[in-house]
């Protein structure tokens, strides 16, 4: 399988470098400023972490307006979380419709004990209707996170995440956010595999398998 092992504190300082500015529209909108190292010629896809993320302390607004308490609601359960926005035009509909695709390809039991997380890096925007409405047309069973910038911003932080806050650029709102999808295990809540944005629906149909009994890619 695709994978590949690095000491966490160098991931942290070279994940929070990949970043997305979507929306800006024009040539480089969508383009990363930079990315994680790798081998020459390297395919992986999954970075699995030999030191992993704690969860994130996070309480946030969901799409039914009810307060979501990330660390209890997930506990025990197989979790993806990626941090993005309903407005972007490129990375965050494909990354969400990668998983969503590769999520069908597991039984339906499965199916039901994968949490896949949705935050909003654009929660003016993002009200919970508005997460509810895009999401409902990916995977109703997403769970779509709004609330407070900086508390979203900090969580973020805590798994090598940057995100920046929205902005006007040539008349349009930019949200620049990290693109990286992080699979927490349901054996020991931690986040212990990274994806990038260059993740096919592929890499997600033959991994998800493995992530849903937290074992490694």
């Amino acid at each position: 399988m695709r994978k590949k092992t690095f000491a966490a504190a160098a991931l942290l300082a070279a994940a929070s470098l990949t970043l997305s500015a979507c929306g800006g529209g024009g040539e480089d909108a969508g383009s990363p400023v930079s990315v994680v190292s790798e081998d020459a010629g390297s395919d992986k896809a999954a970075t699995v972490l030999d030191q992993p993320f704690e969860k994130p302390d996070l309480v946030l607004t969901d799409t039914k307006g009810e307060k979501y308490d990330l660390r209890k609601e997930t506990a025990g359960k197989p979790t993806l979380i990626y941090f993005g926005y309903t407005n972007c035009p490129d990375v965050c509909p494909l990354t969400m419709n990668n998983i969503a695709v590769a999520k069908t390809k597991l039984p339906k039991a499965e199916q039901d004990e994968l949490r896949i997380v949705f935050v909003t890096t654009d929660p003016d925007r993002d009200t919970p209707a508005a997460l509810g409405k895009w999401l409902k047309g990916i995977d109703p069973q997403v769970i779509g996170l709004t609330g407070d910038f900086d508390t979203i911003q900090a969580a973020a932080r805590t798994l090598g995440i940057t995100i920046e806050p929205p902005h006007k650029e040539k008349g349009k709102i930019v949200s620049t956010h990290g693109t990286q999808v992080v699979a927490f295990s349901p054996k020991t809540d931690a986040g212990y595999v990274l994806y990038g944005e260059d993740a096919t629906v592929d890499d997600y149909i033959k991994d998800l398998p493995k992530l849903v009994k937290g074992e490694k890619p």
